[in-house]
């Protein structure tokens, strides 16, 4: 029977992110709140953001890191916000940014849609403070359309 040893060693970690962030102004002011996490030899900072989500007539304030996204830290926190692929597809948790930006690189949005500030949840990685309401997935849907059809 063989025996695996796995011995540590520095990792680095590549951000397939593009850093084309959808930037609006916004009525908060920029808070960083540095959260160390302390790996085997250095330590990261981790930048996390005041996210204020209006969903069903209501708003939540979240603290979501730069690395999460703001649909995985609404559900986490007991948001029930609807979603489906988490993969920036199929376009079930569609938002309007208000506020602020975020980054959705990784998203199916066109840019002119995005220019409009309507963003997808589940690919939303917050670059400032920034305030969202949930919008029905229809509205988004008729837009999307629009402009594929130009």
């Amino acid at each position: 029977m063989a025996t695996l040893h796995f011995t540590p060693s520095p990792c680095f970690a590549l951000n397939p992110k593009q850093s084309h962030p959808t930037i609006l102004p916004s009525p908060f002011q920029l808070s960083l709140r540095p959260k160390l996490h302390r790996t085997r030899r250095q330590w990261n900072v981790v930048r996390s953001y005041r996210v204020v989500v209006e969903h069903d007539g209501r708003s939540t304030e979240l603290e979501v890191e730069e690395d999460e996204t703001i649909l995985d830290k609404a559900l986490e926190s007991g948001l029930s916000v609807p979603h489906d692929c988490k993969l920036g597809v199929c376009m079930t948790c569609p938002a309007k940014l208000i506020g602020g930006g975020v980054d959705q690189s990784e998203g199916m949005l066109s840019d002119d849609v995005v220019e409009r500030g309507y963003t997808l949840l589940c690919v939303s990685y917050p670059k400032s403070d920034c305030h969202i309401r949930t919008i029905p997935e229809e509205e988004l849907l008729s837009l999307q359309l629009a402009t594929a059809n130009d």
